[in-house]
């Protein structure tokens, strides 16, 4: 009777901690459609001051993006070491209002045209998006052993499902030819409301997991440090650098991209996060599909250039798709999927071949901080790339992931991993 109430306390506090990744990821989707409105000349949500040129709100826009991650790339690893020392319970909480509160500012700053308080939304919203660092903690506290990869894994359902109705609820939410009173701001008042009551659920419903307080002193500068902490493994590094080139590409394509498809491809709000719903939901199926096929069968090392060139070749044919012909636009995202999916999950489990037993958190804490940056430095270069044309960032993101591959391609030996397919 006793193991029955522990599984059903268990699975209550699992669906809680899901809950959570999938509203965070939803507040970061939400942002794809809505964004494209705040700088493109013409929109009634433009918020770029008057007398900018085009060029100075793609700038400005560049730093609006870049500063989420960079904001990330400074707190997360505190915040997971704070939960560490002080429990889960309490930090998960107050990043979640954290969050909260960053999406009511940047409705405030939608509605006033305050770009200061914009990008201080943006700081603090990135400051607090440690959260879903916090949740895998609880989930390994939680999780018995033999169920431990199985729940790490439904984080990527939460997120990839979150991915999915986050660009279409903002698409529909910014659309005030649905209803009229819908604006910009209207995605970002939902999701305050929402994160609210996800951070009062988790204060009130969610005990504290932490049975073993880290009394270590914090290491403020975690991220700086692990980066530096690349210079000890050659293998590591040189993995890591082609992961990081891989990321710089596609985000610099996913950057400005919906712009282009308002600008160039004339799409409405509500197209775009459609758009990038559609590519959601192919993620989740190459993941699901694909990769857990090939997983095993093929080594990682042979896989990740093949998935690697097939990104850049995706992302040159959209560089090349005719105004005049938007609807070929959607054949690419499935073999996008396949290739981001192959990438993430081969690069991983790679990660874990070269790294020491002893050491693989750390290698994980290194490559997520990689992540962060190759995020914030392509966000923050893309805009002065697309000051000159939008669509440019994708031809450079084309040219990175396929530098990414060739890095790889050439590097791939030092591994020393011998791997047998089927093995």
């Amino acid at each position: 009777m006793n193991q029955i109430n522990h599984q059903k306390s268990s699975g209550k506090l699992l669906s809680l901690v899901f809950l959570t990744i999938f509203i965070d990821m939803l507040g970061v989707g939400v942002l794809i459609p809505v964004f494209p409105l705040l700088i493109i000349q013409g929109s009634e949500f433009n918020i770029v001051p008057i007398g900018w040129s085009n060029a100075q709100a793609m700038i400005m826009a560049g730093w609006l993006l870049a500063i989420y991650p960079l904001s990330q790339f400074i707190f997360t690893p505190i915040l997971g070491q704070l939960s560490d020392h002080y429990g889960r319970r309490k930090l998960l909480a107050l990043s979640i209002f954290g969050t909260s509160i960053s999406y009511l500012l940047f409705a405030i700053a939608i509605h006033s045209k305050n770009l200061p308080l914009m990008f201080f939304s943006r700081f603090i919203d990135g400051a607090s998006g440690g959260n879903i660092s916090i949740a895998q903690a609880v989930i390994g506290d939680i999780s018995k052993p033999d169920k431990r990869a199985r729940n790490f894994g439904l984080i990527g359902v939460s997120i990839g499902i979150g991915f999915v109705f986050g660009p279409f609820i903002g698409g529909k939410l910014s659309d005030p030819e649905l209803i009229s009173w819908f604006g910009a701001a209207t995605p970002f008042e939902f999701t305050t409301l929402l994160s609210f009551v996800n951070a009062l659920l988790v204060l009130y419903l969610l005990p504290e997991t932490l049975q073993i307080r880290n009394t270590r002193t914090i290491d403020y500068l975690r991220s700086i440090h692990n980066i530096i902490g690349l210079s000890a493994n050659l293998q590591l590094r040189k993995l890591i650098f082609s992961l990081f080139l891989f990321n710089a590409g596609f985000t610099f394509f996913s950057s400005f991209w919906g712009v282009v498809l308002q600008e160039v491809f004339e799409f409405k709000q509500g197209q775009v996060g459609n758009y990038f719903a559609y590519i959601g939901v192919m993620i989740i199926l190459a993941q699901g599909g694909l990769v857990r096929r090939l997983s095993g069968k093929i080594a990682e090392y042979k896989v990740l250039p093949i998935a690697m060139t097939g990104m850049a070749a995706c992302l040159f044919v959209n560089y090349i798709i005719p105004s005049n012909q938007p609807n070929l636009i959607y054949y690419v995202p499935p073999f996008i999927a396949v290739c981001a999916a192959l990438c993430k999950a081969f690069g991983s489990a790679l990660i874990t071949k070269v790294s020491e037993p002893d050491k693989l958190g750390e290698a994980m804490g290194i490559n997520s901080s990689a992540n962060a940056l190759g995020q914030a430095i392509p966000y923050l270069l893309a805009g002065y790339v697309a000051a000159s044309h939008a669509r440019l960032p994708v031809l450079v993101g084309a040219i990175l992931t396929i530098f990414a591959a060739l890095f790889f391609f050439l590097h791939f030996k030092s591994f020393k991993i011998i791997e047998a397919v089927g093995k």
